[in-house]
């Protein structure tokens, strides 16, 4: 038989049906999906793919599990390295990442490693894994966790696994950080991380929720009052940028984390149902062209939104959201209008958006990015007739933990300075890594570094304890 040079298609609901409901988009492989996708796997003896993976997971070797049919065997091999592969199954950016190296992707696609990943995962979500809880020895070591988000998550996991008894601090009612807040349920269903979050309880790591480091307890206090003897900052990029435009305080214009947050967290989508409310508005403009816009495109038009835009200054070529996104966006009907700037929302007499005004772009000579320049078209202002604006142009650091912090370094942006490699911070016993570190990045790129910082503490606490 020759080998496939194109994956095995992901079944996926129906993008009339699903740009109505809030249900899972992608359906996952069957069984048999997965054992012909896994058989595409050359089994390379210097796998390429691990080297783009930021957890380091043995690819090959989970897959060929797979390509045998040994299901446990997969998902330990899985969880040696990686604590939520339901998770990244899902949200990774595999085309840019495993995949990018894969062999097969030099003649046709690479293998669908995500898609294999996920299988691997959710197969034993449903059998009903079991997980072994830590044995503590008496004298086991204590480690602050400040934030449960991607980082903060991953840190804890493999910390629990190498010994230390682990408290994860999260500020919010529901530990998951921005895979709770920010991605839909369509595209990672929140019973999915939790059920993650629940193996991690299992293992021995506790989660103090309602807790915001830097009011409930500064990190002082944790370590000199609550006897922690490390903390890793992991509290991500949750504070929104906007544009400074005229008419942007009025009503029906959002920070898109807020907008995504009252739907995903605390599921306005239910609204009366569930307390929180939502404006949907009719037609909704979405300034930004990252997954973050993509999210609050597709979910404005699950609320009932009858036109939604994406307005994005620069071409598609240039967008950073993930091409898997822009497809599911374009397949449901979202409306792109590309080398489009807003210069001012538009307001009624009652203080309600009513337009936004645009000008019409041009790309010119490249900047620091790589990316070419926007410049404006003179002469080429229009109004888009929207009742919402969701501003999607990027998320900063909370100053909370910094600012409470003696002797913490932090950047001009207020990102927290650590090594790249390590995590450590201008502060001794404390480390940081995720989005409060490099701004707002991917989820894996977080737990890469929530991976380094594990390895880090543990080597700081007994070079400590052997002095």
């Amino acid at each position: 038989m020759s080998l496939s040079l194109k994956k095995q298609k992901m079944p996926e609901q129906d993008p009339k049906v699903r740009a109505k409901n809030f249900a899972e988009v992608a359906l996952g492989y069957s069984a048999g999906d997965a054992a012909l996708e896994a058989a595409r796997c050359l089994q390379c003896k210097n796998p390429l793919c691990r080297q783009g993976c930021p957890v380091e997971v043995n690819i090959p070797e989970f897959i060929k599990h797979i390509k045998d049919g040994d299901m446990d065997a997969a998902i330990g091999s899985i969880k040696n390295f990686n604590s939520l592969p339901a998770v990244c199954g899902r949200v990774c950016p595999q085309e840019e990442q495993c995949e990018k190296h894969c062999i097969l992707a030099k003649k046709g696609e690479p293998v669908g490693i995500g898609r294999l990943e996920r299988y691997a995962a959710d197969y034993a979500r449903n059998k009903g894994e079991t997980v072994k809880p830590v044995a503590y020895k008496a004298d086991a070591q204590k480690v602050a966790i400040v934030g449960a988000g991607p980082a903060g998550l991953t840190a804890a996991g493999d910390l629990a696994k190498m010994g230390y008894q682990v408290t994860v601090f999260e500020a919010l009612h529901l530990p998951g950080g921005v895979l709770m807040y920010g991605i839909p349920e369509f595209r990672l269903p929140k019973e999915i991380v939790q059920a993650e979050i629940d193996n991690l309880r299992k293992l021995g790591v506790e989660i103090a929720v309602n807790a915001v480091i830097g009011q409930t307890f500064t990190v002082d206090e944790l370590m000199e009052e609550e006897g922690f003897n490390a903390v890793f900052i992991g509290t991500g990029a949750g504070l929104p940028h906007f544009m400074g435009l005229p008419g942007e305080n009025l009503n029906g214009v959002y920070a898109a984390n807020e907008f995504l947050t009252r739907c995903n967290l605390m599921k306005a989508y239910r609204f009366p149902e569930c307390a929180t409310p939502i404006k949907v508005g009719r037609k909704v403009a979405v300034v930004g062209g990252g997954n973050v816009a993509m999210d609050a495109a597709r979910t404005a038009l699950r609320l009932g939104a009858e036109k939604v835009y994406i307005v994005y200054r620069r071409s598609e070529e240039e967008m950073p959201a993930r091409k898997e996104e822009l497809h599911h966006a374009k397949e449901e009907g979202i409306e792109f209008r590309l080398l489009t700037n807003p210069v001012a929302v538009l307001g009624n007499d009652e203080g309600w958006v009513k337009g936004l005004r645009c000008v019409r772009m041009e790309l010119g000579e490249a900047d620091a990015s790589g990316r070419r320049r926007p410049v404006e078209v003179p002469d080429s202002e229009f109004e888009l007739d929207v009742d919402v604006v969701v501003i999607a142009i990027g998320q900063g650091p909370n100053p909370l933990v910094q600012s409470t912090t003696k002797g913490l370094e932090t950047n001009r942006k207020g990102n927290i300075i650590a090594d790249a490699e390590t995590g450590a911070t201008s502060k001794p016993g404390v480390f940081a890594g995720g989005d409060i570190v490099t701004g707002a990045a991917t989820v894996i790129l977080a737990m890469g570094a929530g991976k380094k910082a594990a390895v880090a503490i543990d080597r700081y606490l007994k070079d400590k304890k052997n002095r």
